[in-house]
């Protein structure tokens, strides 16, 4: 019989018999083995890029940790970063080897968040990020009918994408760009793409960043880009059942659920190939035409700011 500690590649596992979170249907020992079973295939998703994870202590709410405890062991890769928000450097991990990945799962690390280019690049993003957020209730379809109208409009202006499961209720569409691409033209092609998804059935798709405007419709979200992550292929979720973020062929779109892909689930399925690598289009140029229709259109999370101000203001006024 197995015991509840155990050591691999060098890192003592401890507690592997505890839940590893309410209403995960999942112990330590499973996210321990699931990350070992797909380590060859998460790994080029997190080597070399600033690593946010989440994690999940027994009895605490989940939290994100970005700057690396001092506990870390020396031989973990980093990197330091300047944080414009909080005014000081943060010490990121760079998860490049099995012995790092189960260091982090040893440590409750549940999900995975890289950034959208590697270190020391972080003006060069390596792909763009179209999020679907449908709204609230069992809604997974309208993500996908959304991120088929990203696809249509990648499609228009010469692109193409990717798309998974983000794990939660929404599906990623990624979207592979050339090495030069700044991250200011990424984030413009990116508002560009949104608007464009959005014009093609505006009663399915919003760009609205403010929840109340959006109107049951599905956030077309534009606002990943400059130093933002996105949760990696083949990471979990902190989910009921721990599902994870999973790639999907386009014409298999419409027949899944999130809660086909999870840490029981998916060794299996990538055990004898890497779908994620197979359906990830070749890096792309922007359309110069695109990128200089983003650069009219505001950013979303900024353009919020300033519309929530106007309508307290309003409110205040008014009453």
């Amino acid at each position: 019989m197995a015991t509840a500690d155990e050591t691999r590649d060098g890192i003592s596992l401890t507690n592997l018999d505890q839940p590893l979170f309410d209403g995960a249907g999942a112990t330590k020992r499973d996210l321990v083995d699931y990350l070992d079973a797909v380590h060859e295939r998460i790994l080029p998703e997190l080597r070399d890029r600033p690593l946010s994870v989440v994690r999940v202590r027994p009895g605490q709410d989940p939290f994100m940790q970005k700057n690396l405890p001092k506990y870390t062991p020396d031989w973990v890769r980093r990197t330091s970063v300047w944080a414009e928000a909080s005014r000081r450097r943060i010490s990121y991990a760079l998860c490049d080897d099995r012995r790092t990945l189960l260091w982090f799962a040893n440590q409750r690390a549940v999900e995975y968040h890289p950034t959208l280019g590697v270190a020391g690049r972080p003006e060069h993003p390596s792909h763009l990020v179209l999020d679907l957020d449908p709204p609230p209730g069992d809604s997974f379809g309208a993500a996908v009918r959304a991120a088929l109208l990203v696809r249509q409009a990648l499609a228009d202006v010469g692109l193409a994408g990717a798309v998974k499961t983000s794990g939660a209720k929404g599906v990623h569409v990624i979207v592979p760009v050339d090495a030069g691409t700044t991250a200011e033209e990424a984030a413009a092609a990116t508002r560009a793409l949104a608007v464009h998804a959005e014009r093609l059935d505006p009663a399915l798709a919003t760009t609205a960043f403010i929840v109340e405007d959006r109107g049951g419709r599905v956030f077309v979200d534009s606002t990943r880009a400059y130093g933002a992550t996105v949760v990696a292929a083949y990471s979990p979720r902190i989910r009921p059942g721990t599902p994870v973020s999973y790639p999907v062929g386009w014409d298999d779109l419409e027949s899944v659920t999130p809660a086909d892909f999870t840490v029981r689930t998916v060794p299996a399925l990538v055990a004898e190939r890497d779908p994620w690598a197979d359906a990830l289009p070749a890096p792309q140029s922007l359309p110069a035409d695109l990128v200089a229709e983003g650069r009219t259109i505001p950013v979303a999370r900024v353009q919020a700011m300033h519309e929530g101000k106007r309508r307290a203001k309003a409110r205040r006024e008014a009453g």
